[in-house]
């Protein structure tokens, strides 16, 4: 059962370690473009809203002078591999000064019904890496992996230890490539589930029985907490 919210202190998300420069700059010329590719988080799934359809939203309040375009290239069901074939075109191509890499997921939950087949989990480590060094040798962009959500599909016996290992993965490849910054969705949600003790039927939307996607609450509680991490991220680099 879920805690009564007056009695909860509200989880934050983790701050980023660098700032948002090239981002920051952009705000300043009014017009910041974002491109955020990954699956079924990125793309929406059902009827929920994903989060790239509410992030300009959020900054817009504290931004009010810029127009802020967002480029949703995520495709559901895909992985880190497949999306760096995409790059030339759905990435690089739009010119972002903030690139936002949600991955990770489907090379833990490994679902038979994907096609093609998800990749492993070291098809997945080498394509996040060299996607890494793309945007950085090809791109001014700020970037932001965003790693796993914490959820039922990648915590049963048999995956959760991969999902922790895919964590600390996308952790250790962040801090490989200079001013790469993780949006640490596992902790945060993780935070929801056991310090807010939000239960995980409120967490799951109800109309997935896989258990693997967000419920319209925390995809809110997710977008509102990222914009709150990328105004933290352009102060840093403003300080």
């Amino acid at each position: 059962m879920d805690s009564d919210p007056s009695l909860t202190i509200p989880v934050g998300p983790i701050p980023f370690e660098c700032g948002l420069p090239n981002f920051a700059n952009s705000l300043v010329r009014g017009k910041p473009k974002i491109v955020a590719i990954g699956s079924s988080t990125t793309a929406g799934e059902g009827s929920i809203k994903p989060y790239p359809d509410r992030l300009p939203v959020l900054l817009q309040i504290p931004y009010p002078n810029a127009k802020i375009t967002m480029v949703n290239q995520g495709i559901g069901g895909q992985e880190a591999p497949i999306e760096l074939e995409r790059f030339d075109t759905d990435v690089i191509a739009e010119k972002p000064d903030l690139v936002i890499w949600q991955v990770g997921t489907n090379a833990v939950w490994q679902s038979p019904d994907l096609k093609p087949p998800p990749p492993s989990f070291a098809e997945t480590v080498t394509a996040i890496r060299d996607g890494l060094i793309k945007l950085r040798d090809e791109t001014r962009a700020d970037v932001i992996l965003m790693d796993l959500q914490y959820l039922p599909a990648v915590l049963t016996s048999a995956k959760k230890d991969k999902a922790i290992k895919m964590v600390e993965a996308i952790s250790e490849l962040a801090v490989g490539v200079e001013g790469v910054n993780v949006f640490r969705r596992f902790a945060f949600m993780k935070g929801l589930h056991e310090v807010e003790q939000v239960s995980f039927d409120r967490m799951v939307d109800p109309g997935d029985d896989t258990r693997l996607h967000q419920s319209e609450w925390v995809t809110d509680r997710l977008a509102r907490a990222l914009s709150s991490v990328i105004v933290d991220g352009v102060n840093k680099a403003w300080s």
